[in-house]
């Protein structure tokens, strides 16, 4: 009997999201997905990467004289060398973040993603294989109707909320990515809860309301759920265009026999009675501010990734100074 892995596989494309190139050989995922929290762990506790990280910092140094110059471009190079090997590996897509601390900034997300594009095709991997990560800000959203008019692919990241999602896919962007994981975390402090039946959990329903909206209106936009806190969340979206998923969870998948029934259907979509909204800057901005968990958690994911950009940032000062 197939492991339910596999059986994951038959009906969504399975993405890792680590850092870790050993654990995507293992499970053999499709795309792959990194963040800057995956980045610094895997750059800061796995001595095999050093090598990426010391010509990350090389890069850099032929940049700039002083460290504050050199940083930028230390970080960024670091960002590709990790995609360019899990490109090496899986054989379709990574997604490569843009730093959290422009996700108010169109016109400087605009240009990181051009930036990353470049470095990317001068190591000789062409930009259909890349996914430029944006925060699913209003900035965010119109950095990447910019990008994917010229032909950059984006992923929308930190989404927690419809306003959000309809944006981006009013934008025409690849893909997003809604936290399913984190959404629970909020709703799990705000009633008081201690955990959910799958079918109930507030982040499961929310890509599953997100799947459904997309496939009725007929968007090209796709669905990756992400930030999985356990596997019933995860076999719950079985059907959902893609999943990204924690070698933790896809080793319990792997792990695991038994039937794995699809959840979502684009037909079933089709027929469901929903109404088409549409934002412009001032309702979008309303309607995610009136969405308390969207707004909390978006702001949270922000301040996070950007804390463990400036710990990669400082990491690799330190190895600098050591040198």
């Amino acid at each position: 009997m197939a492991n339910k892995l596999d059986k994951l596989k038959e009906m969504t494309t399975v993405v890792a999201d680590t850092g870790d190139f050993n654990s995507i050989k293992k499970y053999q995922p499709t795309d792959a997905t990194t963040n800057p929290s995956l980045i610094f762990k895997a750059a800061t506790e796995q001595m095999e990467y050093q090598s990426l990280v010391e010509e990350a910092i090389q890069y850099g140094q032929s940049k700039a004289q002083d460290f504050d110059s050199q940083k930028g471009h230390i970080i960024d190079k670091l960002m590709v060398n990790f995609g360019c090997e899990i490109l090496k590996i899986v054989p379709r897509r990574v997604s490569t973040e843009v730093d959290a601390r422009l996700s108010f900034d169109i016109q400087g997300s605009i240009d990181k993603g051009h930036k990353l594009i470049s470095m990317y095709e001068k190591a000789g991997i062409d930009r259909e294989r890349i996914l430029i990560k944006l925060a699913s800000t209003w900035e965010g959203i119109k950095a990447a109707e910019q990008l994917e008019k010229e032909g950059i692919h984006c992923n929308m990241t930190l989404m927690f909320s419809m306003p959000q999602a309809i944006a981006a896919a009013e934008v025409n962007a690849t893909l997003i990515s809604p936290f399913v994981g984190r959404i629970m975390d909020w709703y799990k402090k705000s009633e008081n809860k201690e955990s959910y039946a799958p079918a109930e959990d507030p982040g499961v329903k929310s890509v599953t309301e997100i799947f459904n909206y997309y496939k009725k209106f007929g968007y090209n936009t796709e669905i990756m759920g992400a930030s999985f806190r356990n596997v019933g969340e995860i076999t719950e979206l079985a059907g959902c265009d893609l999943l990204t998923i924690a070698p933790k969870f896809l080793e319990e998948l792997q792990s695991s026999e038994g039937e794995l029934p699809q959840k979502l259907h684009i037909e079933k979509a089709k027929e469901s009675d929903i109404k088409k909204l549409l934002f412009d800057e001032k309702s979008f901005r309303f309607a995610l501010n009136d969405n308390a968990m969207g707004i909390e958690k978006l702001a949270e994911g922000i301040r996070k990734f950007t804390a463990d950009l400036i710990k990669l940032e400082q990491f690799i000062q330190e190895k600098i100074q050591k040198a």
